[in-house]
């Protein structure tokens, strides 16, 4: 009779070998990967937050309120306590979640009511829901563009942007970023190709996140129009307070229908919680129906989620102080740092980065503003350029000026302590 012992000797002597390949790894990649990033000074730690999302919160182990200037939440509304009630009643009414993708049983009366609101929100025939922006921008390019199309993107979009466009298969050209002429010359390239049935795609965001700068939509609109080309903006960072009512940058312009395609998030001012979306022509909201893989192969989003998004639209449609009070504290903030001598890139949004190149410096500039009361997190490399490491200050309309004053004189505080201003 064979014994147990004999018969598992095998498979111990393989889990023997695949542990010991699996410590290679770890020893001889995993490890000296994670060892230089702490020697060049970018490890991210993640602080834990005791409490709800808002301009004043908790961290775990810290004993006094800290004020917040590194959330998305432009408007303040992610603890909103109507967005709450509509969460609640939905959880109650429709569940938690559909354990389905869309077009097997995961769409519900609410699905379609985001999206006709978004649709109209933006002035457009349609709109698609997905569980991230990342998976929007995932879907669209590769549903969208054919071997014989171009896409022409700026060089500073969004990593999902980028990504995005590489599971297509169209021609990729770059143009460095917000430059008209360089993204005139990318179009003149693809012009001249005589291919029939072919489309030109300019790619850019609306706002870049981590510059706080702004897509110059007019100008890109201009040359599209002059080398028949479409627009796609990804308007992560204005959707919902960019611009007098929020409808983002193209609102800002007074151009409202200048763009072709728009991705955006729910995850940011529209309450904060998760959910991406495009919306556009019907025929293209169909065809990514059909065919965009992020859509198929996901779940739907929570009931929670899409009841507290529309929630947010309407609150947004009934109060149109919200985006004009996020824009007032930007720039009051911008002006006060700009005057003790700080560098602040961006074009009056409330992204409002403090350069300070170096990325020790900047992980120690945040930690002694922790010491202080502000939570705030300095950027470094992959996330930004090297040598070009800062702290993203992020306002919303739920900061008092007394809490802007208290950033802005811990600011210079640290600013002179580290030398960075005088």
């Amino acid at each position: 009779m064979i014994s147990i012992r004999f018969l598992l000797r095998p498979l111990q002597q393989s889990s023997k070998r695949r542990l010991s390949t699996l410590s290679q790894v770890i020893d001889k990649r995993l490890n000296s990967e994670l060892d230089s990033i702490r020697q060049a000074g970018t490890w991210k730690s993640e602080r834990i937050i005791s409490t709800s999302q808002s301009a004043h919160i908790k961290v775990q182990n810290s004993k006094n309120d800290l004020l917040n200037f590194c959330a998305n939440n432009y408007l303040g509304l992610a603890n909103n306590t109507e967005i709450i009630k509509a969460a609640k009643n939905a959880l109650d009414e429709y569940g938690a979640g559909l354990s389905s993708v869309r077009f097997i049983c995961g769409t519900q009366t609410i699905h379609k009511q985001l999206e006709q609101a978004i649709a109209k929100f933006h002035k457009r025939e349609d709109a698609i829901l997905y569980i991230s922006c990342f998976d929007a921008n995932a879907g669209i390019f590769e549903t969208l563009l054919k071997e014989q199309d171009y896409i022409i993107s700026d060089e500073l979009n969004h990593a999902s942007i980028i990504d995005g466009i590489r599971l297509c298969k169209a021609k990729r050209l770059r143009y460095k970023n917000k430059d008209m002429s360089d993204l005139e010359s990318k179009l003149q390239e693809s012009h001249n190709d005589k291919t029939e049935n072919v489309i030109r795609l300019i790619a850019t965001d609306g706002v870049f996140s981590m510059d706080g700068t702004i897509a110059p939509l007019p100008d890109i609109r201009r040359l599209a129009d002059k080398y028949k080309a479409l627009v796609f903006i990804d308007e992560c960072h204005a959707t919902g307070f960019f611009g007098k009512t929020g409808r983002g940058t193209e609102e800002h312009f007074d151009m409202i229908g200048g763009v072709d395609i728009i991705n955006s998030t729910l995850g940011k001012a529209l309450g904060g919680a998760a959910g991406g979306y495009t919306t556009g022509p019907k025929a293209l909201i169909d065809l990514l129906r059909q065919r965009s893989r992020p859509y198929l192969f996901s779940n739907t989003l929570p009931p929670p989620i899409v009841a507290s998004a529309m929630k947010a639209i309407e609150l947004i449609d009934n109060d149109t102080s919200l985006p004009g009070r996020v824009l007032d504290n930007a720039k009051y903030f911008r002006q006060e740092m700009q005057e003790l001598g700080f560098k602040i890139l961006g074009d009056d949004h409330p992204i409002c980065p403090v350069m300070l190149g170096d990325a020790r410096l900047a992980s120690q500039f945040a930690d002694e503003m922790l010491k202080r009361g502000i939570y705030v997190i300095g950027f470094s490399y992959p996330v930004v350029p090297k040598d070009r490491a800062r702290i993203r200050v992020q306002v919303s309309a739920a900061h008092s000026k007394a809490d802007l004053q208290r950033c802005i004189d811990a600011f210079a505080q640290v600013g002179r302590q580290l030398k960075v201003i005088k």
